[in-house]
């Protein structure tokens, strides 16, 4: 008669454990469905969730991604947010697809056409076409033929500038490598913008 009423107690205790939130201090961004980025900081932690604090307000039920270096990307809901700060609760298992996402993107270039603005070392920043981008780098059609290992600052509009060097050049075409990749969770939102607007037009 013991074993049926102690197996209960034991999941029970479980689930209250699960939905315990545990203190953490992590430093991290959470994209919005507009591209832009706000920084955050995580401040407690389960298996479902996480509490956050911010300078931006958010809204109840809007559709994020939270990162944290190191920690990878994962979609998640505000659930509440006042005075700074805010509840959320992850989408279940978005974690291990961004996990696949990022895996198949280390090879993979998604055809785009977009507009960027770039500024070469010394020069004016002057509008240009961008291609086959990936988070790591892209390929940009140049109004003046740049040099292999060339410095430039790419910018693409919403987002920060990036610190990028030309790895190849093709014509007026050349190959660009970011000093730093974008994040997956803005890359698939800049690439679902693009193809909006081209659709749109």
């Amino acid at each position: 008669m013991s074993a049926p009423t102690t197996q209960p107690a034991a999941s029970a205790d479980a689930q209250v454990e699960r939905r315990e939130r545990r203190p953490v201090s992590l430093c991290g961004h959470a994209v919005r469905s507009d591209l832009s980025m706000i920084e955050v900081s995580v401040t407690d932690l389960s298996y479902d969730g996480c509490g956050i604090r911010s300078s931006t307000p958010l809204a109840p039920g809007e559709a994020i991604r939270i990162g944290v270096l190191t920690r990878g990307v994962i979609d998640a809901e505000v659930r509440w947010f006042a005075n700074g700060k805010g509840g959320v609760t992850f989408s279940p298992e978005a974690e291990e697809v961004e996990e696949q996402r990022q895996f198949e993107r280390q090879a993979e270039r998604v055809p785009i056409e977009a507009e960027a603005s770039i500024r070469r070392l010394g020069k004016l920043s002057y509008r240009v076409r961008v291609f086959d981008a990936s988070p790591q780098g892209c390929r940009v059609e140049f109004v003046e033929r740049p040099h292999v290992g060339e410095q430039a600052r790419i910018k693409f509009d919403g987002l920060q500038p990036l610190d990028a060097r030309t790895c190849w050049i093709e014509g007026h075409c050349a190959g660009v490598e970011f000093d730093r990749p974008i994040h997956p969770a803005v890359f698939d939102l800049l690439v679902e913008r693009t193809v909006a607007r081209s659709r749109g037009a």
